[in-house]
């Protein structure tokens, strides 16, 4: 026991700005401010702290989190808390025994860990500079998910054509394409793009027989996201490289030590600000084979709650060394960030150019998918961009006419 007691959960949104070189990409990164605080209190006077990213459309349910009053914080070591509330215990946890959080999750196996740089699907100029900018700030890996409506082959180009020596992509696949579609699409990248470091999620989640398949035909290490037989019939199938793992913190850690014990890499993706990141580095630090990097989404923002951010050295962030979590909550930071106001998503129209000359206008992003039935990077040479709202008649006589037919083809 440790001789603390909880006395209250708070659940508090908050709206962090988004960097601002994010200011032309509102569209695109609509939500990421959208993240929920989680408050753990003692009757010592001890505070744990936690957050993660929530969607825009997302309530608290009434009573979030108060099963933890009136318990010892002890009491949920290793158990079924996720996400920021999870975090907030650990937090709370390690500052009752004043010890870092990787201490109560087993021996420490690395005193850096890699992580990634991270953007929502960009054009192949948006996402060059994301490359230069995360390069600059001193990341090696950027993940970033492919979509329908950007060119893969020509965002990997793009990239190319900036990164430094020895940078990787991490493209995540979205799960939605056949083994036909997807092999030649990832032999391409293999054959002529090396910088494609990382493939996540490939084809369909239940295509267990494609995975194994497309494992054995690539060089590039495969990724799966979530592992929902537990790790082990996943490894025992051959069906990635490597895992990334989630859920409660049992699950997490046991999917990370059963993983460890059979020498396969495992990744975290903690979607959330300083905090987040900082409990990925603690739990990170003690999986044994978590060697590859650690996403996190820290660098979407301009302001945090914490009065310092994790520094990235040569593609690797510190394991926290100060107890709990290692970093302080700044409350009045919190008070300003919980009082602001979301960013809405402007009016605006998808424009797809397709390589043939026809063009198209929709309710956002047209992906060729959806004019030509093709699967995702089946077609080449289309081009994606977005006509905001200018005040202008043509924009809402086109805009009239999208709301009405949902697609328009320029005539």
């Amino acid at each position: 026991m440790s001789g603390h007691r909880i006395t209250s959960v708070d659940v508090i949104p908050i709206y962090p700005r988004l960097a601002s070189r994010y200011a032309d990409r509102v569209v695109d990164l609509y939500g990421i401010d959208c993240r929920l605080l989680f408050r753990v209190a003692t009757d010592s006077g001890l505070v744990g702290w936690g957050d993660q990213r929530v969607r825009p459309w997302f309530e608290p349910a009434a009573g979030m989190g108060q099963e933890l009053v009136g318990r010892d914080p002890l009491d949920f070591l290793n158990g079924n808390l996720s996400g920021g509330l999870n975090t907030a215990a650990y937090d709370l946890m390690g500052k009752c025994l004043e010890v870092p959080a990787w201490k109560l999750m087993g021996p420490k196996r690395r005193d850096w860990v890699p992580v990634a740089a991270w953007t929502r699907p960009a054009s192949p100029e948006h996402f060059a500079a994301e490359i230069q900018r995360a390069a600059a700030q001193g990341y090696r890996v950027f993940k970033i998910h492919t979509c329908t409506y950007h060119d893969v082959f020509e965002q990997t180009k793009a990239a190319e054509a900036v990164a430094p020596e020895g940078f990787r992509i991490h493209y995540d696949f979205n799960h939605n394409r056949s083994i036909g579609a997807v092999l030649p699409i990832i032999a391409e990248l293999e054959r002529n793009h090396p910088i494609v470091g990382y493939i996540e999620d490939p084809i369909l989640k239940g295509d267990v027989e494609g995975w194994a398949e497309v494992r054995r035909k690539s060089r590039i290490p495969i990724i799966m996201h979530g592992t929902p037989q537990g790790g082990m019939l996943e490894y025992r199938q051959d069906l990635a490289d490597i895992y990334m793992i989630g859920g409660t913190m049992y699950e997490t850690m046991t999917t990370g030590w059963a993983l460890g014990r059979a020498n396969i890499q495992v990744i975290l993706q903690h979607e959330s600000g300083t905090l987040g990141k900082a409990m990925a580095m603690h739990m990170a630090a003690v999986l044994p084979s978590h060697s590859a990097h650690s996403i996190n989404l820290d660098d979407q923002y301009e302001e945090d709650v914490t009065t310092e951010t994790i520094p990235v050295v040569e593609g690797s962030s510190p394991v926290p060394s100060g107890i709990g979590l290692g970093y302080e909550v700044d409350e009045s930071a919190v008070e300003r960030l919980a009082g602001q106001a979301p960013a809405e998503r402007p009016r605006h129209i998808g424009i797809l150019h397709m390589a043939g000359g026809a063009t198209w206008y929709g309710r956002g992003y047209v992906s060729p998918t959806s004019v030509t039935g093709t699967e995702e990077a089946g077609i080449r040479g289309f081009r994606s961009e977005l006509w905001a709202d200018d005040g202008t008649p043509g924009f809402e006589e086109m805009y009239a006419r999208v709301e009405k037919e949902g697609r328009v083809l320029a005539s």
